[in-house]
């Protein structure tokens, strides 16, 4: 154990004595890491933002039934293209006729103006849902209240705003029980949502959520609609989403034969499409990326091998005094991991400050996880373990006598 503590001891004072050689060395390592973790980063912030979006959007507890499925071909979309719409006569059979189903929503949504005063938003998402809104996770009140049910059965001119709508709109006042205009009809507002963020620039909060009866007064009774189903829990999702084909099916009179003329996804869904697209995608990308650390490894042993060469009477004479095989392998493998690594934490470092920058300049998001930190250390250590094999065998190898004759 003290030959081997001898041998980093001798490894790391040769490093110190050629620091600025050992960091030309391990500049390959650097630039690799720092790609590395900052494309990891970018990619984990990138797919945590998209997971959070599609939460926001389809709720982790509830499904939807639209018109249309996923269609992959044009021959799918073709064969989809004149499935019937959406109606509420959809959701009073999925209502009816479901066992496992807690509540079940009408929405739509359009883009339009809305306006206070001297101030109007041009692009805010309008959603009009139906009086079980309430019950969906997706809809809360951070101020005031959500739109009582009767308040939705009734038609009632009230709204739930989104955080960025009010903000933009009335700044430091309370909005709160005002009216604003929404496509010119006047409407009260009951509550504001919290802050969801944004994706990829793209802001989450711009949004208003009114009863939609008062929507279908402002854009038409023919706009697309979707429902939204709650099941009673969520381990009971897959139940309830059959008993929603099984009525959906009977309530269209379709034959057994029939392909279902609607589709239904989960959040989950979603999920699973983004990950197919982008997992090849993202992990030819770090592959390419990781093939630098390659190009850092060979340069490692190309200077370990001068290493050797330069300190080939060294070798010798220690060999002559005692040393064992073992030992030289020791000293010139803990040189070429201790390089290696050291390139990696410095790559680590550079890596999640490049990542911090595209995140705070760009709508990138970025997520450092530890593991990644870890694993981006490991590798490298293990290149220069590998890399260092070849030199330090050949170190050991050396006979000490034709080793101390070299000039």
């Amino acid at each position: 154990m003290n030959a081997l503590l001898d041998s980093a001891a001798i490894a790391l004072q040769a490093i110190w004595a050629s620091k600025q050689r050992s960091f030309m060395t391990v500049l390959g390592n650097i630039v690799a890491v720092t790609s590395i973790i900052s494309v990891v980063a970018l990619i984990q912030g990138l797919n945590a933002s998209v997971k959070d979006a599609i939460l926001n959007q389809a709720g982790a507890d509830s499904f939807s039934v639209q018109q249309f499925p996923i269609t992959t071909s044009d021959e799918e979309f073709d064969k989809a293209r004149y499935n019937p719409r959406i109606t509420s006569a959809d959701a009073r059979a999925i209502q009816r006729y479901g066992d496992e189903v807690a509540a079940v929503m009408l929405q739509s949504q359009n883009v339009g103006a809305v306006s206070y005063r001297d101030k109007q938003l041009d692009a805010v998402t309008i959603h009009g849902v139906s009086a079980a809104f309430t019950e969906f996770s997706t809809f809360d009140a951070e101020r005031g209240r959500l739109m009582s049910s009767v308040e939705v059965e009734r038609s009632r001119p009230v709204v739930l705003l989104g955080w960025e709508v009010a903000d933009r709109l009335f700044g430091s006042v309370d909005p709160l029980e005002k009216h604003l205009q929404i496509e010119g009809l006047r409407f009260r507002i009951v509550g504001i949502s919290k802050k969801r963020g944004s994706f990829l620039g793209q802001s989450q909060d711009d949004f208003a959520v009114i009863p939609l009866s008062r929507f279908e007064v402002l854009y038409g009774s023919r706009r697309q609609l979707s429902i939204t189903v709650k099941p009673r829990s969520l381990e009971r999702i897959s139940t309830a989403m059959d008993e929603a084909t099984v009525a959906l099916r009977s309530a269209r009179r379709l034959r057994p034969k029939d392909p279902n003329n609607f589709g239904m996804f989960t959040s989950d869904t979603f999920l699973t499409l983004y990950y197919a697209a982008t997992s090849g995608i993202f992990a030819v990308l770090v592959g390419v990326v990781a093939l630098s650390l390659v190009v850092g490894g060979i340069v490692i042993m190309n200077i370990m091998l001068m290493v050797v060469s330069e300190r080939t009477r060294e070798i010798g004479l220690r060999k002559a005094l005692g040393a064992r095989r073992s030992d030289i392998m020791a000293q010139m493998l803990t040189e070429s991991v201790v390089l290696s690594v050291f390139g990696g934490v410095i790559g680590t470092l550079f890596g999640t400050a490049l990542a911090a920058a595209v995140s705070a300049l760009t709508p990138v998001p970025a997520s450092i996880e530890p593991w990644s930190v870890m694993v981006g250390i490991g590798i490298t250590a293990l290149v220069g373990l590998f890399f260092g094999l070849y030199p330090a065998s050949l170190a050991a190898s050396l006979d000490p006598i034709e080793a101390l004759r070299k000039e």
